[in-house]
């Protein structure tokens, strides 16, 4: 078999990506005679996973490269690296621009008309947790095409599949989110080992979540909904409860407790008598304004007006205490051993 034909992409991309029909077979003599039509020349290289078509090798317009993937990797391609890689096209309606991932949803709300705009102006914005693989096409993109980087990362997942609350995707132990996480759970000693932190997609919580905090964020000095990103120890049935549901207030009848330090929330947690693993959820959490207790209280059920979250230090550890529904989102899941 001829080596894939590859084209140094470092100033101009010269790939187009295709995703197969599912429900449709596809000739490939077929299309390279369509393409003879119109003059255009056209080698074929045939892996497992895709055609590589190499068009136009000898012509002014050319060479590029076409990808035709296969349906079934088709589909496993569902995390985007930029916002301006997310444009797509259907057969039939190619007047009409469409995302390959919607990212159309709180709280990575990104339209097709932002997309398109940044294509304009070169301007990016990153969909994915950053490795060293995609710090090295950012740099391409800014030091040698001359993009712009907008804001922070966004950690973009899609959808799940609709018989699905959530799905749960493992962040790669050279991602940055990765190592800060990694380097605070040292805190609980023991010989701490990160077996796996995946990220959590669960939309109905998400939607949840972000509706509360535009909520709490309009009663709030500055409209600053005091978001932090807590940990929390869990065991047996509400590692998956919290995953799926949520904290559900009504088994956190007197508050969802959030720790900053999660030498702390390693205390709730438990050894799964299979494995001997433990987990903790690495949390967003609206705090709002909020009420400093000194003394430890069994009898609040709610934050006392005009607050939305109880803090207080017990112990050497600061515990923060909310009590409605939606007020936390599961983030990331922290399988470890300890």
């Amino acid at each position: 078999m001829s080596p894939v034909p590859s084209i140094n992409k470092e100033v101009v991309p010269t790939d187009i990506d295709c995703h197969l029909s599912t429900h449709a077979d596809f000739n490939i003599e077929k299309f390279q005679d369509e393409l003879y039509k119109y003059h255009m020349t056209c080698q074929v290289f045939r892996e497992d996973w895709r055609y590589v078509l190499l068009i136009d090798e000898d012509a002014p317009t050319g060479p590029f490269t076409v990808d035709l993937i296969e349906p079934h990797v088709a589909l496993t391609h569902d995390r985007i690296d930029f916002d301006v890689n997310n444009l797509s096209l259907e057969k039939g309606y190619t007047h009409e621009l469409g995302m390959r991932v919607d990212i159309q949803q709180r709280p990575y709300l990104i339209e097709l008309e932002t997309i398109v705009d940044n294509i304009k102006n070169k301007k990016l914005q990153v969909l994915r947790p950053v490795d060293p693989t995609l710090e090295m096409r950012i740099d391409k993109m800014i030091s040698v095409r001359g993009w712009t980087q907008l804001g922070q990362s966004f950690l973009v997942i899609p959808n799940p599949d609709s018989k699905y609350w959530s799905v749960l995707v493992h962040l790669a132990s050279s991602d940055r989110l990765y190592k800060d996480v990694e380097q605070q759970m040292n805190n609980i000693g023991y010989q701490v080992n990160i077996i796996s932190i995946e990220q959590i997609k669960n939309p109905l919580l998400e939607d949840q979540y972000e509706a509360l905090k535009k909520i709490i964020a309009k009663q709030c000095s500055g409209f600053d909904p005091n978001e932090r990103e807590l940990f929390h120890g869990t065991s047996g049935e509400g590692i998956d409860g919290i995953r799926d549901n949520g904290f559900d207030d009504r088994y956190f009848s007197h508050g969802a407790y959030f720790a900053d330090d999660p030498a702390k929330s390693h205390q709730y947690t438990a050894t799964d008598l299979n494995d001997d693993t433990r987990v903790i959820y690495y949390t967003k959490v609206v705090l709002g304004n909020v009420s400093h207790q000194s003394v430890p209280s069994t009898e609040l059920v709610s934050a006392p007006l005009p607050y939305h979250s109880v803090v207080g230090t017990l112990n050497g550890f600061t515990e923060y205490i909310v009590y409605r529904y939606g007020q936390a989102l599961p983030y990331l899941k922290i399988t470890y051993t300890a």
